[in-house]
């Protein structure tokens, strides 16, 4: 039978968990994911846990938050003045924002806190500092 080998590119079908149980995201229904492995284009648990699958096999993963999107970092917490947000915005907690860089790349926030004068975001990835687990189902290796 195929078995998953470093630079393969494999689909493959996921539903991805927090520690409590809560689906964050699934791909089960809509196509699989397709990936060329070896790239870094995943986290490294996930690439770790799809590596020496076979055809067809299905199996559960977990994954610590060091081989996910890291620890949440406190240096990537942000003070934004509300004078600075547009006129028409009512800021809520939880709310994404977009910026850009000194580069001009684009970077995501979320609204962590709002104060009187100003807001608080975080350019954490939303699942920083999660344990994840996923399931997985190993459909085409190419």
């Amino acid at each position: 039978m195929s078995q998953v080998k470093e630079n393969d590119t494999v689909k493959v079908h996921y539903t991805g968990k927090l520690s409590n149980g809560q689906v964050f995201d699934s791909s089960v229904d809509r196509e699989p994911l397709e990936v060329t492995l070896g790239q870094g284009m995943l986290i490294p648990g996930f690439e770790k846990g799809i590596m020496t699958m076979e055809l067809n096999e299905k199996k559960t993963i977990n994954i610590p938050v060091a081989e996910a999107y890291g620890d949440v970092q406190q240096e990537l917490f942000y003070d934004v003045k509300k004078e600075q947000l547009p006129q028409d915005m009512a800021p809520e907690v939880g709310m994404g924002l977009a910026s850009k860089d000194a580069d001009g790349r684009e970077v995501q926030f979320r609204i962590a806190e709002v104060k009187e004068d100003h807001i608080i975001v975080d350019a954490n990835h939303p699942l920083a500092g999660h344990d994840l687990t996923f399931d997985l189902e190993l459909v085409e290796i190419k």
